[in-house]
């Protein structure tokens, strides 16, 4: 894969360094977001529906062939209600909510030609996401069902379609413009095992043109690919998220000595970069515990707003929100303390519904 990487031709402007000047005006399709694009549908469901199709509750599965029905039988039969989900589109939709200018956020992924689709971007276009879908024929649009019984709640996840976003629709002229016109960059680790070489391709021309790069780890099992020399993908990153775990597995993939958080967050910032402008900023969650951010050899640490636990009804989008927050204040050039903060209170406000929604406008000042 990286030698072909290497041969690839570039579009014309690709080695054409720009520099970097802070944003202060939010201008349309300012923030791009490339990764799986996933239609999350919640439901209140039953014992019996659960099942009728092999599920367990307070558990999470890969849907089987024979399990496919479920996703149109709960459309049918029960009253959803849908969330254009997926981590990376998640995190944009936030950014989007929080911004208030329609189109600044644009968001590529790859969707089946069925009604799932359909269902899913408009509930992106909604918030008023610009998103832009690869639409595979004959496949299907990623799904994931949340079905509550009570207090638990069991998840069952069709990747589908989300797994087939190619590199040859990322080159398509109306797709680069896109890419061109973006200032600041959101990827999710997932997309690397869907097209590693469309995230190599956008990183590199993010240094090369000295744009930001924020990637999120996203889970322990892709940081061997993170680490990977050859793909030389860390080089490239400016800003980069994780939590606890995938920072104890990213050293290890590296070789790092440090064990505890906090070092792991400082040396990983410290790596090389291709664009040296920018020093690279570190940020990795750990729940409830403080978040470690690291930049220039130094660490902080940010406790985590308390909020009254009878408020509190979904953690699963907390993350999401949270790098939403951020990135609709780096978006604006506003300093990093500023950052943290709004990614703060977009994860408190996303903790009180469910699945990564929230209030029809913010109240962020």
């Amino acid at each position: 894969m990286t030698s072909m990487l290497v041969k690839c031709k570039l579009p014309y402007n690709f080695c054409k360094a720009k520099s970097f000047s802070t944003m202060t005006k939010v201008s349309e399709g300012i923030l791009l977001g490339i990764g799986n694009p996933l239609l999350d549908i919640s439901i209140d469901g039953d014992e019996q529906l659960l099942n009728r199709y092999g599920l367990l509750s307070n558990n999470a599965v890969l849907a089987t062939p024979e399990q496919h029905q479920i996703f149109h039988d709960i459309v049918k039969n029960y009253k959803p209600t849908f969330i254009a989900g997926g981590a990376t589109q998640n995190s944009i939709r936030v950014a989007q909510w929080l911004l208030q200018v329609k189109n600044a956020t644009t968001f590529l992924g790859a969707v089946g030609d069925d009604k799932f689709k359909d269902i899913l971007e408009k509930y992106a276009r909604g918030v008023g996401v610009n998103v832009q879908y690869q639409v595979i024929k004959g496949e299907k649009t990623g799904v994931c069902a949340a079905i509550i019984v009570g207090l638990d709640r069991s998840l069952i996840t069709e990747l589908g379609a989300a797994q087939k976003f190619s590199f040859d629709f990322l080159k398509k002229p109306e797709n680069w413009a896109l890419v061109e016109k973006a200032k600041f960059f959101y990827i999710g680790g997932f997309l690397l095992t869907v097209s590693p070489d469309s995230v190599l391709y956008v990183s590199q021309y993010c240094s090369s043109v000295k744009k930001t790069l924020v990637m999120n780890l996203h889970a322990t099992f892709l940081c061997d690919i993170f680490a990977d020399q050859k793909l030389g993908l860390l080089q490239h990153i400016d800003i980069l998220f994780g939590n606890g775990d995938e920072a104890q597995a990213l050293a290890k993939a590296i070789g790092l000595k440090s064990v505890t958080i906090k070092d792991i967050a400082v040396e990983v910032a410290s790596l090389p970069k291709v664009n040296s402008d920018r020093p690279r900023i570190v940020i990795f969650t750990q729940g409830k515990d403080p978040t470690y951010i690291a930049t220039e050899g130094k660490v902080q640490e940010m406790p985590v707003d308390p909020i009254d636990p009878s408020l509190i009804k979904d953690t699963n989008g907390c993350g999401d929100a949270f790098v939403g927050g951020f990135l609709s204040q780096l978006v604006q050039g506003k300093p990093l303390s500023e950052c943290l903060r709004c990614g703060r209170y977009a994860a408190k406000v996303v903790i009180q519904h469910f699945g990564c929604t929230f209030d029809e406008r913010p109240d962020f000042v």
